[in-house]
């Protein structure tokens, strides 16, 4: 018998996996099932199945909600990436079929649903044929493992492997919504420190910063809220539950809209800045053409 006759432990199928990463991701299983268009309940018994298969609890429920395990969280981890490269290998197989361009993208989650996806159609205008393959990172990875062409990064000049093109810093402004900046007074800046406050957890200093540029702020200062993705810091800001320093790239929506008013710009303490990144070596004409579109987009707009 051949030794691939004698496999005991099968691997579990794709679909068990992709409900495991939808669940993952949501860190709840009703928003899975929203995503795969499943039931609630299949999506229960698919994460059961593998963890069965597994022999390991992937998931924590908590009350209404669940959390992952160590091994749910080294799973999703690695599947994650797994998916990625799988994902990229079935469209360039697709895309070689039909002689179609494929350019694979990563981008911050915010940045891509924000600012970038609303652009793609005139990066696409005159590529009828080229296939997108999108997807989102934060941090750097292995670009050549991975297959991705190029990478959105913010942060400083360094991607093991990768070449990086700057392309801009941000525009930060302080913002909220028009009933607070009318509870508050917010109109006048040094008010600011005497109403709710939101804050990015992965940029804590920016409120300090800003109060140095001010006059004297007297009273007492109330420390506000934290949020750990800025989708989630946008939605607080504009539900009135504070202000919030914010990139106005991200909330162009909310201020054409008014659900958003912008007080004051924010002084820019940090040194990170957003970059393209491309693998080390040679990289295809498409992935040029890009770069090139990409810097005349955010001249005027993050600049």
């Amino acid at each position: 018998m051949s030794p691939l006759m004698q496999i005991s432990n099968p691997l579990p199928s794709l679909a068990l996996l992709r409900c495991f990463e939808a669940a993952a991701k949501h860190q709840s299983f009703t928003e899975a099932a929203e995503e795969l268009g499943l039931t609630q309940g299949a999506v229960s018994r698919h994460v059961k199945e593998l963890e069965e298969q597994i022999g390991a609890a992937l998931f924590l429920r908590q009350g209404r909600g669940v959390g992952l395990t160590d091994a749910g969280r080294n799973l999703y981890r690695e599947l994650t990436l797994d998916l990625g490269r799988l994902r990229q290998t079935i469209g360039n197989a697709v895309a070689a079929g039909s002689r179609k361009e494929v350019l694979s993208i990563a981008v911050l989650p915010t940045f891509g649903a924000r600012w970038l996806i609303p652009r793609l159609t005139n990066f696409k205008t005159d590529k009828p044929d080229l296939e997108l393959v999108v997807q989102s990172r934060t941090e750097p990875f292995n670009m050549v493992e991975n297959a991705v062409d190029l990478a959105i990064h913010f942060g400083v000049e360094d991607w093991p492997g990768a070449r990086l093109t700057h392309l801009c810093k941000e525009k930060l402004a302080v913002v909220a919504a028009p009933r607070l900046i009318d509870e508050f007074g917010l109109r006048e800046p040094a008010n600011l420190f005497h109403a709710p406050r939101l804050h990015l957890s992965s940029r804590p200093l920016l409120w300090d910063a800003l109060r140095q540029t001010l006059p004297t702020v007297e009273g007492s200062l109330r420390t506000g809220s934290y949020f750990d993705q800025f989708s989630l810091l946008i939605s607080a800001a504009v539900a009135g539950l504070g202000a919030a320093i914010l990139p106005t790239y991200l909330i162009e929506r909310e201020l054409q809209q008014g659900s958003l008013a912008e007080i004051v710009s924010a002084p820019d303490m940090q040194e990170r800045s957003y970059f393209v990144a491309v693998p080390a070596g040679e990289i295809k004409p498409l992935t040029v053409q890009f770069i090139n579109w990409i810097r005349k987009q955010v001249s005027p707009q993050l600049g």
